[in-house]
């Protein structure tokens, strides 16, 4: 319930103290699962404390349980072991502290450990984590690498002296991190997160050299996992060796399996880049100049030929066909011609002959009244009219005389 103070009216520190621990013990007994942290077992005491942390979101709970509770499990319980406690939450309000007093603890198994790694996996999956499609391809040959590995570790050794062997000019920007315990997921997190918010960094390789189921699961977190996935920068997974497998091999974007591996994937090598730089530049100067043996040979053919050596002859042949065709283009014409003139002497002898000079020319005379109109018929002529008698070589004038019919 909510308590009703003022600057006026406060309560004492005791008091809130009591009301935090009434609230507490309302929780009543919970099960707890974390990694023990840290665990002092002093001689002769009957209670032994331990810290249990939560991976995942760095937070950890003092637990206290007696001593027969901790022997029961002493054999197989350690610090850096996954237990699950069985405990209730104790406020102690002399000093406002709060913890859990266990009274049973269990050891989270490699089975039971692999079981649900397996079950979140599967859930992952299910989400399109670790999907083929989603994997971005490696760039051919970075500028600057970040690598999340162990401080002075074989992993950093091995990615950093094989990488600079392969290519010599290759940079890199390394965050050391704890890669085991309690403290590894959210370090490893914080450093991919760091090397992916810079703009210069092209891969990010995480590297371990291997270890126990238990070492490597840091790994297999959910968060870790998350984190990766969200990356705008592509993340080799270089954890453990060829048989391990966490959960950030299948969820980056390439598995190296091992820190060795995962070297020779980042980055080409010089050598064999050099030697392929001078296959091409072989090939390149075989088909440039099977190219010009050809083009020259081609050349050559042509060359060959009568009408590139004979060009003239060509236009002579040609030429006389131009002489043959105007010669009888010619003789077309003056045929046509000579054909065409002796058709008009023909044509103009009918029409002379059928012209009426002709006509005059053989004796006839045309009659005309004196308006010029034709005598066509005596009845047209009136007694002592005179006309005009048109003959061949002139005209002349005449006078009608009627004869009257016999």
């Amino acid at each position: 319930m909510a308590v009703n103070t003022s600057a006026d009216a406060p309560i004492p520190v005791g008091e809130v103290s009591r009301l935090i621990g009434g609230w507490i013990d309302r929780l009543g007994a919970v099960w707890v699962e974390g990694q023990i942290t840290q665990l002092s077992r002093r001689p002769g005491a009957g209670v032994v404390f331990l810290t249990l942390r939560d991976p995942s979101y760095d937070i950890s709970l003092t637990v206290t349980c007696y001593r027969a509770v901790f022997d029961k499990v002493a054999d197989v319980v350690s610090e850096g072991a996954r237990v699950v406690v069985h405990a209730k939450p104790e406020w102690y309000a002399p000093r406002g502290q709060l913890s859990l007093r266990a009274a049973e603890i269990k050891p989270v198994g490699v089975g039971e450990l692999l079981a649900r790694l397996e079950q979140l996996k599967k859930s992952l999956a299910a989400e399109g984590l670790f999907a083929a499609d989603r994997k971005r391809p490696l760039p051919f040959l970075p500028q600057l690498i970040g690598l999340v590995c162990g401080r002075a570790s074989a992993a950093e050794r091995d990615v950093l002296e094989n990488a600079r062997l392969r290519w010599p000019a290759v940079r890199f920007e390394v965050r050391n991190v704890p890669v085991q315990g309690v403290h590894a997921v959210p370090q490893v997190m914080a450093a991919v997160k760091e090397l992916d918010a810079l703009p210069e960094v092209d891969v990010i390789v995480v590297a371990r050299g291997g270890g126990s189921v238990e070492d490597l699961l840091p790994f297999s977190d959910e968060q870790l996992v998350r984190a990766v996935a969200a990356c705008r920068t592509p993340v080799v997974s270089a954890i453990g060796h060829e048989p391990d497998s966490p959960l950030l091999d299948l969820v980056a974007d390439l598995r190296a399996s091992t820190p060795t591996d995962a070297a020779k994937k980042i980055v080409p090598d010089v050598g064999e880049e050099q030697a392929r730089i001078q296959q091409l530049r072989e090939r390149a100067l075989r088909s440039v100049g099977g190219l010009l043996d050809r083009e020259e040979r081609g050349l050559a053919s042509a060359l060959a030929r009568p009408v590139i050596q004979r060009p003239h002859r060509m236009v002579d042949d040609r030429e006389e066909q131009v002489a043959a065709v105007l010669e009888r283009g010619r003789r077309t014409l003056a045929h046509l011609l000579d054909r065409a003139d002796s058709e008009l002497a023909h044509t103009l002898a009918r029409v002379v002959a059928l012209s009426p000079a002709a006509t005059l020319r053989r004796g006839y005379a045309v009659l005309q009244h004196a308006d010029g109109s034709v005598v066509h018929s005596p009845e047209d002529v009136a007694p002592d009219e005179e006309l005009r008698a048109r003959v061949a070589d002139g005209e002349f004038a005449v006078r009608a005389v009627v004869t009257p019919p016999a």
